[in-house]
């Protein structure tokens, strides 16, 4: 009885929070939203959608630090739920403060993100800036808050105080494909703070996890510690990926890592930050 009350209370709250969504959406004289295709932007995508109509334009940033493949499933979501999309081209590698890749990155790529977000928005008359951050969000080390702050881009999933899981809830309920998507970042997030970010150094990571991917496994990390691969399961996941050690080692080493481990702690979303002091932190 306590878990069927539980499950009751959990659908009511998510109930509200959608309704809190909605409503914040409607209020809205038009949206443009920076469209990865995760679970939390495609939900956000559908809904801003079907409320706004054709006063809603997704974007989605083309650039080497996210897989073509990404960019490929953004363009079927928004083909299959009909919403406008449009596909920018952000130069990141341009700017040597990304390249340079300080603790202060995500800030840097938020920044010309939302910079290119704002100049297309405003070329097709929209002029609000939505971005698809949820609750879960702010209890990370995220320094492209405070570019999304300085640009003043929403956040309505956030806003409305919706979490990762109930993001996927209401996602399998409205039947989209991603409520079961694992979460991603982008390439860039798997190089060591401090090291320079290269292209090479992301189709390498990429590679690694094609090819983890095509093993079963669905959340996955490879980290670049260059000579070092280190690789991020998800824990229930860890005795498989022991069993499979020969041939991912072969496979990674053929990649150029001469050295490859599995960090036995699991998948941790943002673990390059577990190396920050507090006085690195905001």
């Amino acid at each position: 009885m306590y878990r069927k009350n539980t499950r009751r209370e959990n659908r009511t709250m998510s109930k509200q929070k959608l309704d809190a969504l909605q409503n914040l959406i409607s209020t809205f004289p038009n949206a443009v939203l920076a469209f990865s295709g995760g679970v939390d932007s495609t939900l956000l995508a559908v809904i801003a959608h079907r409320i706004l109509g054709n006063r809603f334009l997704a974007v989605t940033a083309a650039s080497p630090s996210h897989p073509d493949c990404e960019l490929a499933e953004a363009k079927e979501l928004a083909a299959r739920f009909g919403f406008s999309h449009q596909v920018i081209f952000t130069d990141e590698f341009s700017h040597a403060d990304f390249v340079s890749n300080t603790p202060e990155r995500c800030y840097f790529c938020k920044s010309i993100l939302f910079r290119a977000l704002k100049k297309t928005g405003e070329a097709q008359g929209f002029d609000v800036l939505l971005a698809g951050d949820n609750a879960d969000d702010l209890a990370d080390y995220r320094p492209g808050h405070r570019a999304a702050r300085e640009m003043n881009v929403r956040s309505p999933l956030q806003e409305a105080g919706l979490t990762k899981a109930e993001i996927r809830e209401l996602s399998k309920r409205e039947k989209l494909p991603t409520w079961r998507k694992p979460a991603y970042a982008c390439l860039a997030s798997r190089i060591p703070y401090g090291r320079p970010i290269t292209e090479e150094a992301l189709d390498r990571v990429y590679r690694a996890e094609c090819f983890l991917l095509s093993l079963g496994f669905q959340e996955i990390r490879v980290r670049d510690h260059d000579p070092v691969a280190r690789l991020e399961f998800c824990k229930e996941d860890l005795e498989r990926a022991w069993s499979l050690r020969p041939q991912i080692a072969a496979r990674l080493h053929k990649l150029g890592f001469p050295y490859v481990t599995i960090d036995l702690d699991g998948f941790r979303s943002g673990s390059m930050n577990a190396v920050l002091s507090r006085s690195q932190l905001p």
